[in-house]
């Protein structure tokens, strides 16, 4: 789908030289190279034009009277609108990014007596969720909210919704419809995101790179760029900022915390990335506790807490040794580019490991493969003889089955004893056991010893597989989870999960004092160990009066005991309910679908709508208010009680209203594993390229070559 948009970008760019411009006001040229299939993709949040009918592309300020085109664009042209204005308000909170961009789009490629319908494009940086979009011009406004779905009606019209979909796994795509020609309507989008971290650093990347050819030209409109940054590391520490793409000037500062703005007058707009890294002031490994009470309107009535542990400096601490089992599906469905990514980020990643540290490899399809009947020690010729291995063993072939080689690889570990054993399981399918394969893994952690219960990292590619199996699995053995919902991810995604995994500092975490607490909860329940990839960051609900001081304990790489007291504070800056709401409905998704528990399943619903942040049972939708009415558009949801109770079973609601797809994973699809269907991504199922579509129809065809022909023999001022 990424090919597709991208040619409907590039024939739109063509397109739109059909509109004359005044001397001097003619946005830049679009640069004539070679491009690769996704040059055009939007690095920025963005807005096109969608032109079925090339006809109606003109000034809608002046009309040039160009002779009429015939044919139609199928798929429709996408025109870039002209951006006139640009702000983005950043909130940081712990390990959580809050990100609103707000931008002013002129429909530039429309004469003024026409309307068309626009995309809005929303690419988002690490593991982005959409949280809202509102649109508004001098006609009408769009918000969005989230709705459960709890009846076959609501499914089906989800199922088949169109109005929003993936173009690739960060890139979301909106529908509004009917915008005119030469009006100007404004976009505020909202989005949560992931600060990466490593080597004791926070990371923020936010794609804010606008191409050239939305600038638009003239000494009479101004461009005005704006940028606030607002940070809160949860910590008493000095907060020391490390790196910034932008050049943001500090407003104010205190213990932990600090403001920055950037605002300036601009000839053209951003054409970088916004990148932000600040590293938290300390040596050694620290940590608190923040306590928060449920904000007024909370389903939940419980108190808040939140425990954050952070590793100390990296190059005076010790990292435990690894004894490392790849567990690797190589079922048919995993033949080409997947396979040969995950080949290239297992290969890379043994050369990681330390010469103190073993390894082994299994790969499976319906049986299993061991590299080794043992566990090897890393060394050159070992890395060597693997290598050789898994080009001779890893031939997409077969089905999918888990439990044998996870069963394997815990047969292996046993042994491992001054070590933290470690499991990295990577798979792009579905199996039926998945259920029996958690409770397997749950006995085995209760009943051994923990430190030496193998810690469970989990990797998925693309939809197919069941991402909450992967999630569950991960949490109850107390590892980590990631996914590639792009196959070109998957090398880079992969080697980051390993480097996460293969740094413990600290293991066998325990959180002392808490047991006078009532109607506790932990997410997660299992508490992974603490490493230089990823800080460690429980939180939860509880009743009762929480201590003053809270003991973890913990053994470090050198097999001494570590014992830290946190103190407890009450934060009143950030809101924690949306700090972990992403997180805890993920966790509480995947506890949903392990007990297939309907009161659960409520929980989340519950969570999703009272935090924005879509949900496996819940479905966004855009709601269209149109101006000028003298009487308030009454509530949407007083409307939806109102129809319940009323039973209208065969009437519809007339509210104007957008679904939007592509929000949701799924569970898994074990038809499509059972098939070998290859791994599906977060694009949309591509349509037909536009040129080879087009050409299949002679009036198609003639519109384009027509339009190319007027561009090459037109020399005057319209064409520039």
């Amino acid at each position: 789908m990424a090919r597709h948009f991208s040619s409907s970008v590039d024939f739109g760019l063509n397109l739109s030289k059909r509109i004359h411009h005044f001397k001097g006001s003619a946005p830049a040229p679009v640069p004539e190279m070679t491009r690769s299939p996704e040059d055009y993709l939007p690095s920025a949040p963005m807005c096109y034009a969608v032109i079925p009918d090339p006809d109606v592309v003109d000034n809608p300020d002046i009309r040039s009277y160009q002779p009429y085109v015939y044919g139609r664009c199928d798929p429709p042209a996408l025109i870039p609108l002209l951006l006139h204005g640009v702000a983005m308000e950043v909130e940081c909170s712990l390990d959580t990014a809050f990100v609103t961009v707000t931008g002013s789009w002129r429909v530039h490629c429309v004469r003024g007596s026409s309307v068309c319908d626009c995309q809005v494009a929303i690419p988002m940086s690490e593991q982005g969720s959409l949280l809202g979009v509102e649109v508004d011009d001098s006609e009408k406004s769009y918000h969005t909210e989230l709705i459960s779905h709890k009846d076959e009606k609501d499914k089906q019209k989800m199922a088949k919704a169109k109005d929003g979909y993936y173009l690739k796994s960060q890139i979301y795509i909106i529908k509004i419809p009917q915008i005119r020609g030469g009006s100007i309507f404004s976009v505020k989008i909202k989005w949560s995101q992931k600060l990466l971290f490593h080597d004791g650093e926070f990371c923020l990347t936010i794609p804010f790179c606008f191409p050239s050819y939305v600038n638009p030209v003239g000494s009479k409109i101004s461009k005005k760029e704006k940028i606030f940054l607002k940070l809160n590391s949860g910590t008493a520490n000095e907060v020391l900022c490390k790196a910034t793409s932008h050049p943001l000037k500090g407003l104010t500062r205190q213990a932990g915390k600090l403001s920055l703005s950037y605002e300036a007058e601009v000839s053209t707009w951003s054409n970088t990335d916004f990148s932000f890294s600040y590293k938290v002031s300390s040596s050694d490994l620290f940590g608190g506790v923040l306590l928060q009470s449920p904000f007024l309107r909370d389903f939940d009535e419980r108190e808040i807490f939140c425990l954050y542990l952070y590793p100390g400096n990296f190059q005076d601490t010790m990292v435990f040794k690894k004894d490392m089992v790849f567990v690797v599906d190589i079922s048919a469905s995993m033949k080409g580019t997947p396979l040969q990514n995950v080949k290239n980020a297992l290969l890379a990643s043994l050369f990681k490991l330390n010469q103190q540290d073993t390894f082994n490899i299994i790969a499976f399809n319906g049986e299993a493969y061991l590299f080794s009947p043992s566990m090897v020690t890393v060394s050159k010729e070992a890395i060597s003889k693997a290598s050789k291995w898994v080009d001779t063993t890893f031939i997409a072939n077969g089905g999918t089955s888990i439990m044998l080689p996870l069963t394997q690889a815990m047969n292996l570990l046993r042994k491992s004893s001054h070590s933290v054993p470690l499991i990295f399981l990577v798979t792009d399918g579905a199996v039926e056991d998945e259920r029996e394969i958690c409770e397997f893994v749950k006995s085995y952690v209760t009943n051994g010893p923990s430190i030496r219960t193998p810690r469970i990292c989990t990797f998925g590619i693309g939809l197919y597989c069941n991402h909450y199996f992967l999630q569950m699995l991960a949490e109850i053995g107390r590892g980590h989870y990631d996914a590639a919902y792009d196959l070109d991810t998957i090398d880079s995604r992969m080697q980051r999960l390993f480097s996460t995994v293969s740094s413990v500092t600290v293991a066998d975490i325990t959180i002392k004092s808490l047991e006078g607490l009532e109607s506790k909860e932990l997410i997660p329940t299992h508490i992974p160990d603490l490493s230089f990839g990823s800080p460690l960051i429980i939180s939860g609900r509880y009743n009762g009066a929480f201590p003053e001081l809270v003991k973890v304990t913990g053994t470090l790489a050198d097999r001494t005991s570590l014992e830290v007291d946190l103190k407890v504070r009450r934060e009143k800056d950030m809101l924690l309910t949306n700090v972990f709401s992403k997180r805890h409905i993920d966790l509480v998704t995947a506890r949903a679908w392990l007990l297939e528990s309907e009161e659960l399943k409520e929980k989340v619903t519950k969570m999703s709508i009272q935090n924005n942040v879509p949900s496996e049972y819940t479905f966004l939708e855009m709601i269209l208010v149109k101006k000028g009415d003298v009487k308030k558009a009454p509530d949407h949801f007083l409307l939806q009680k109102a129809y319940s109770r009323l039973s209208f079973k065969d009437l519809e609601l007339e509210i104007p209203k957008l679904f939007l797809g592509g929000l949701r994973h799924g569970f898994g699809d074990l038809k499509a594993t059972a098939e070998n269907l290859p791994p599906a991504t977060k694009e949309a199922k591509p349509s037909e390229g536009l040129l080879g579509k087009a050409a299949s129809t002679c009036c198609a065809l003639a519109c384009f070559e027509l339009i190319k022909c007027c561009i090459e023999l037109c020399d005057c001022d319209c064409l520039q």
